[in-house]
C-alpha cells in the first residue's frame, strides 16, 4: 500500500474500502474527509460544514458502509439499516453511484427512492430488503404512509445538503421522518451553513455532535 493510499487507513477506513478508493484513484482525503471521518467512523454524531465539491459524499458514505459491514445482519423486508436523505433526485442519484462500489465490496445492498417516477420498482426493492436507503424526503414519507417501508431499524442517518432541504421547504417532512427513527441512531449532518433551520435540526436530532468546518474548496470533488 502506498503512503498516499494509507492516509485513509490512518483515519480508520477499513482496508477493503481503502482499496476501492484506490481503484478509483482516490488516495488523498479532502479536508472535510480528514476532519470528520475519525469521529463518524467511531459512531459519533457529526455536524460538518462543507460546500458542494468538498468531498463530503465519501465523508459520510465510508462510515455508513464501514459501520454496517462491521455488524452483519440479515436483511429484513421494508426495514433498511441506514438512511441517507438528499434534497434532489440528481443528488440522490450521484450519492448512489458513489455508494455502489463501496457497498458491493462490503456485501451490502442499496436503493434510491425519489418521486417523479413509478414507485413500483422502489417498492419491490424495499420488499426484498435493502441495507442502505438513499431517499428524497417527499417520496419516502409517501411510501411510509402506504406501509411500504419502516425506519424503526435505522442505525445511522445522514442528512446531506441540509440547508438546501430547508430552503426547499422539506424541513417539516425531514422532521417527521427522523421522528420515526430510533433515538439511539447515529446522525451525521452536512450543510453549507450550520445556522437557522439547520441549527434546529441539529439541536433536536443530534446528541452532542462533533462540529467540523472547512473553508472554500475546489469544485468537482465527490
Amino acid at each position: 500500500m502506498t503512503y498516499l493510499t494509507s492516509a485513509f487507513a490512518r483515519l480508520g477506513v477499513p482496508t477493503p474500502l481503502v482499496d476501492v478508493l484506490a481503484g478509483l484513484d482516490i488516495t488523498t482525503p479532502t479536508p472535510i474527509q480528514a476532519a470528520t471521518l475519525p469521529d463518524s467512523l467511531a459512531g459519533r454524531d457529526v455536524l460538518g460544514r462543507g460546500r458542494t465539491g468538498s468531498g463530503k459524499t465519501y465523508a459520510f458514505l465510508l462510515p455508513v458502509v464501514s459501520r454496517l459491514a462491521a455488524v452483519p445482519q440479515r436483511r429484513r423486508a421494508k426495514r433498511p439499516r441506514a438512511l441517507i436523505l438528499a434534497p434532489t433526485r440528481e443528488l440522490a442519484t450521484q450519492i448512489e453511484e458513489a455508494l455502489k462500489p463501496l457497498a458491493a465490496t462490503a456485501g451490502l445492498t442499496s436503493r434510491t427512492i425519489f418521486g417523479g417516477v413509478s414507485q413500483v420498482p422502489q417498492v419491490k426493492a424495499l420488499a426484498g430488503g435493502v441495507d442502505i436507503l438513499v431517499a428524497c424526503p417527499g417520496r419516502l414519507l409517501d411510501l411510509m404512509g402506504q406501509g411500504m417501508v419502516s425506519l424503526d431499524e435505522i442505525g445511522i442517518t445522514v442528512l446531506d445538503e441540509a440547508d438546501q432541504m430547508a430552503d426547499m421547504g422539506f424541513l417539516p417532512t425531514v422532521k417527521r421522518l427522523l421522528d420515526r427513527t430510533p433515538d439511539d441512531r447515529q446522525t451525521v449532518l452536512f450543510s453549507a451553513t450550520l445556522d437557522g433551520d439547520v441549527a434546529v435540526l441539529t439541536e433536536r436530532y443530534q446528541d452532542r455532535p462533533v462540529r467540523h468546518e472547512v473553508g472554500e474548496v475546489e469544485p468537482d470533488v465527490t
